[in-house]
């Protein structure tokens, strides 16, 4: 079905998406909605400074649920709930430990990680308790001598990155809130309203405001603090999504493919966050969400014009990756992550019209990549600030980053101290860095793919060039860093999309230009997962 036909049951799907009702009706079949679990505070009490406040709207009343012994206690209140974090005191110390099998930039990567593990007959699961990793199972390894059995021999096997984090807790955090002068400590909590409203206030003021519809939990997580859970479905989810990706003022096409995308991508994604037991983060190591803070009728329309729309390939959703600007040619799955390339994710250069042919010029040639990064018109990007960039890094300041980013990852280049020369060694086809040797006092070590983001504070992409800097002094000062884009670049392009809505493509004519060979369906039980990796 095209676009075209869509718009024409705008005006009944309108009354459905704008009031976030869990029942959606399209050609005919009535399919219920997704309800989605999003985690919008995701570490609450780790630091002891943070503050959470939950209020109703105006002439509504919060309702909290929790255990009360064997027994269910329901508390009702118009006034603010204020949740705060306690230490108390363990009686003895307990030990925690988890046999961390790596660290990653991303989840993706992480994922392609777990899944080597478990061919290897390791169960493992994924955590985030800042950056991605990649954990022993606990309720398998559970025991101190399991774990150190386990280390050993990974060790063996020549692994030297893998470790066993180790933490003595004296305390434990304990969630408090007073209603009616009563205080009262749980570790969940459900929170409901008669509007399915609820205000939620943060930061170390409560400067922080925004509106969710839904339902809220609170609920431990496996850092040893909270994690607030908005419970939304998933068109009402979208509401909060669209406008603060792609932005408000932009071409209802774009908004359009946008709103499909980001769909596709929740549904695609639900497994993220399963160690915690919810789905999704409200952060853009997933989508970043605002509840109802910031709707629209624009992204409102958009939304509803393509009510229950996912991209499919074959049958199944897509891995629906998109990001900012693409510096003027997609990336492939495999330039940015390891693990099996998807047919419709493929470098695609990013123009309207044909400015670059990549089976003639390929991108994995310094020459031919360097030539490509000083052409600036003509592509859907040209006139956004970051389609081209140029950032210098003093030696000193390179050095200081790499050497947090191989710390936190545990390996034993951390300890270098000078770097003597940076190489990049291997590139994609469309231009990607897929090696980087860097040369120091200790030897030489590489990084590989997305770790290259992680590694440096200047490049926003894995675009680039390395250009030695001198400035007045003899020797290397520094390098800089040469290149196009923000973000990984795989799939859609939020600007490139933009432009070609300018010229008038429709939303299924841009979705297909960024993933060739899909298609736009209602989703429906039929539709399979992609098979990650």
């Amino acid at each position: 079905m095209k676009i075209s036909l869509w718009r024409c049951s705008y005006t009944a799907l309108t009354a459905f998406c704008l009031l976030g009702l869990t029942v959606v009706s399209y050609s005919d079949k009535t399919t219920k909605d997704v309800e989605l679990q999003v985690g919008i505070v995701q570490r609450f009490g780790d630091r002891p400074q943070q503050k959470l406040q939950l209020e109703p709207v105006k002439g509504d009343r919060l309702r909290l649920v929790f255990a009360e012994g064997n027994q269910q206690q329901t508390l009702v209140t118009d006034n603010p709930v204020k949740l705060e974090v306690t230490m108390q005191s363990l009686a003895q110390p307990a030990l925690e430990e988890q046999v961390v099998l790596g660290t990653y930039r991303s989840y993706e990567t992480a994922e392609d990680e777990a899944k080597k593990w478990r061919a290897q007959g390791i169960e493992v699961e994924i955590a985030q308790p800042e950056r991605w990793q990649v954990w022993a199972k606990r309720d398998v390894y559970n025991t101190p001598l399991l774990r150190r059995l386990l280390l050993k021999s990974i060790q063996a096997a020549g692994n030297k990155v893998a470790y066993v984090d180790i933490k003595i807790r004296r305390q434990i955090a304990k969630v408090t809130w007073k209603v009616n002068g009563k205080v009262y400590s749980r570790d969940r909590l459900e929170i409901s309203s008669n509007k399915n409203l609820i205000r939620v206030k943060t930061g170390n003021n409560l400067e922080n405001t925004s509106l969710y519809a839904g339902r809220m939990q609170l609920q431990p997580n496996a850092y040893g603090s909270f994690t607030l859970v908005n419970k939304v479905p998933l068109e009402t989810y979208l509401r909060g999504v669209v406008p603060h990706e792609i932005g408000t003022k932009v071409p209802p096409a774009a908004l359009e493919a946008q709103a499909i995308i980001a769909r596709t991508y929740a549904l695609q994604n639900l497994q993220r966050f399963a160690i915690d037991n919810y789905q999704l983060c409200a952060d853009t190591h997933c989508q970043v969400y605002y509840g109802l803070t910031g709707v629209t009728p624009q992204t409102d329309r958009a939304i509803a014009a393509t009510e229950n729309m996912v991209l499919t390939y074959k049958n199944q959703l897509v891995d629906a990756l998109y990001s900012s600007t693409t510096g003027g040619v997609t990336a492939a799955y495999s330039d940015v992550w390891n693990g099996q390339d998807r047919p419709y994710l493929q470098p695609i250069v990013d123009a309207p019209d044909r400015l670059w042919n990549l089976n003639k010029q390929n991108l994995a040639d310094e020459n031919n990549f360097k030539q490509f990064i000083k052409l600036r018109k003509g592509f859907n990007e040209s006139e956004w600030d970051t389609f081209r960039w140029r950032r210098e890094s003093s030696l000193e300041e390179i050095a200081k980053g790499l050497q947090k980013f191989l710390k936190v990852k545990n390996s034993p280049y951390a300890k270098f101290k000078v770097i003597k020369q940076m190489k990049i060694v291997e590139r994609s086809r469309s231009g990607r860095i897929l090696k980087l040797a860097v040369n120091t006092d200790i030897g030489t070590f590489y990084l590989h793919k997305d770790e290259v983001r992680s590694a440096f504070f200047a490049p926003v992409s894995t675009l680039f060039y390395l250009e030695p800097v001198k400035k007045d002094k003899p020797g290397l000062w520094g390098y800089a860093f040469v290149g196009g884009g923000l973000g990984h670049g795989v799939g859609l392009s939020q600007t490139g999309a933009q432009n070609l809505a300018k010229l008038g493509w429709s939303t299924q004519k841009i979705l297909q230009f960024y993933y060739p060979g899909t298609q736009i369906q209602a989703f429906n039980n039929h539709i399979k997962l992609a098979h990650k990796n």
